[in-house]
């Protein structure tokens, strides 16, 4: 079972979610993808599983709430009167999933520490609770580290079990301050760099994004990403 948390939204958290379970499915295992809380869109809109589904092909999703004003889950819930989603009930349905799969990806909203309810929860909560390995998604330029050092120190001190850090959108004609990220990523994210997915993996067919997942992500996933290589090709490009 594995959470997926980015540093803050926007940072490519469910197109790493889709090439971790492309290349699961890949592999032969059955995959689900649980989506705790989408905030942002109506009911019948596609939301952040859809966008798994068809990116990774056959694996189960399930979302358990949706609000539709682009907030965190608690902010959303309380502008919308919807129930918020809490830690039991997403332990609950996971570990319903974790019986009848392979694989498991938690999907949270936004960051580690986003709330879910009025309590204060958030996923590292639920993380805590399911004993799942955590992985971060982040993002390549000026600015990351910080975020990535704030993020793994949480994890940390929660007694969290951090897997490593994913580039969630590598750019095609990337910067100084995201080639030196590579070498300083790590660092901050108290793990090692698990892989680097190409800017715009997302809009891909289906056959095409298998190779963006096999290219950027580690064989910890069943891919074919090595840090060094990637840092050595991606400086030569300068």
């Amino acid at each position: 079972m594995l959470v997926m948390t980015g540093t803050g939204t926007g940072v490519g958290k469910t197109v790493a979610t889709a090439a971790v379970a492309a290349l699961a499915v890949e592999a032969g295992q059955k995959v689900a993808v649980l989506k705790p809380a989408q905030t942002g869109l109506q009911p019948g809109e596609p939301g952040d599983v859809d966008d798994v589904l068809r990116l990774a092909g056959p694996v189960t999703t399930r979302e358990l709430v949706r609000f539709p004003d682009p907030l965190s889950p608690e902010a959303a819930a309380r502008r919308s009167g919807i129930e918020p989603v809490g830690p039991a009930e997403i332990s609950k349905a996971a570990s319903e999933l974790d019986e009848t799969h392979d694989l498991v990806l938690i999907e949270g909203a936004g960051g580690l520490l986003v709330r879910f309810d009025s309590y204060g929860s958030t996923l590292a909560d639920v993380a805590w609770s399911l004993g799942a390995v955590v992985v971060m998604v982040a993002e390549a330029g000026l600015g990351t580290l910080n975020a990535t050092a704030l993020t793994a120190e949480v994890a940390t001190k929660r007694g969290l079990n951090l897997a490593g850090v994913i580039i969630g959108s590598w750019p095609s004609e990337p910067d100084l301050a995201a080639l030196s990220n590579l070498e300083d990523l790590p660092t901050a994210a108290r793990g090692p760099l698990l892989g680097a997915l190409a800017a715009g993996a997302g809009t891909a067919t289906r056959s095409e994004f298998l190779d963006y997942a096999r290219n950027g992500l580690s064989p910890w996933f069943g891919g074919e990403f090595d840090p060094e290589c990637f840092a050595g090709s991606a400086s030569a490009q300068k």
